[in-house]
């Protein structure tokens, strides 16, 4: 089962944003999606959860055209955090991740509703965190209480074959060194468990460590897809980036 993306348009005012992008999302894997500011990423990301409507080119779900699933079939199926997610009223942290819980009638969801809040709000760092204010917190803080509702939408019984994706745009940006690996982390061990992981980056030393395939854009074009080592090369990253890119292997590094 997968997602798969092909010849994917988005036009705005005779202006192409996204141009023939063909792409593949498997399950229980992570692909990394890098690109300078302006090059599609978060467009991408908007498109596949059915926000936009393509221009041109076909969404499948598991080989479901996007465009006949509802959006309540949507939500049980892919968790989105996007790049920006403003909450205009005096939530709470709890009630923000109250708000990614999915039922779906079944009873099992209801029963397990506190060890899966607790686990999730436990994995995101955020223990203390819970019956404040949202609107009070900083901003790499409410990017972990995000991520926290992201995954709770996310979570199915042990013994479920629904197919499950989750697309992050950015979830490390305002993030420092620690919570950043741990984030990362995260993302590895939801990938491990058999979800399809979308992650839009600008750090490309984490799409080289987390990711099993990656993606470049630029300008709405499609540079490479596939694995790290056949993307992340000095031809490919030159001309994403304009400007002279060294790829070194087994550099001095900091393990922390």
């Amino acid at each position: 089962m997968s997602i798969n993306i092909s010849s994917l348009t988005y036009e705005v005012d005779n202006k192409k944003i996204l141009n023939e992008i063909s792409l593949k999302i498997e399950l229980g894997e992570i692909l990394c999606v890098l690109g300078p500011n302006g090059s599609g990423k978060s467009t991408l990301v908007n498109l596949i959860s059915g926000n936009f409507e393509a221009t041109k080119g076909d969404i499948f779900f598991d080989k479901v055209d996007l465009k006949k699933i509802s959006i309540e079939d949507r939500a049980f199926t892919r968790s989105v955090m996007t790049q920006s997610q403003p909450i205009v009223f005096d939530f709470t942290v709890r009630e923000i991740i109250e708000m990614g819980w999915l039922k779906r009638g079944n009873f099992n969801f209801s029963k397990d509703f506190k060890y899966v809040f607790n686990q999730v709000v436990d994995e995101a760092s955020i223990e203390n965190l819970t019956e404040k204010k949202f609107n009070v917190l900083s901003g790499g803080e409410q990017k972990r209480v995000h991520l926290a509702r992201t995954l709770i939408q996310a979570w199915r019984p042990s013994n479920s074959n629904d197919p499950k994706y989750i697309f992050l745009d950015e979830p490390t940006a305002n993030l420092d060194i620690n919570y950043e690996k741990k984030v990362m982390e995260i993302v590895r061990k939801k990938a491990d468990e058999g979800i399809g992981v979308l992650l839009i980056v600008h750090d490309i030393n984490l799409a080289c460590k987390y990711s099993d395939k990656i993606a470049v854009l630029k300008d709405g074009f499609l540079l490479g897809f596939g694995s790290p080592e056949n993307i992340l090369t000095e031809e490919i990253l030159s001309n994403a980036y304009d400007l002279p890119v060294k790829v070194i292997k087994n550099p001095l590094s900091f393990e922390y």
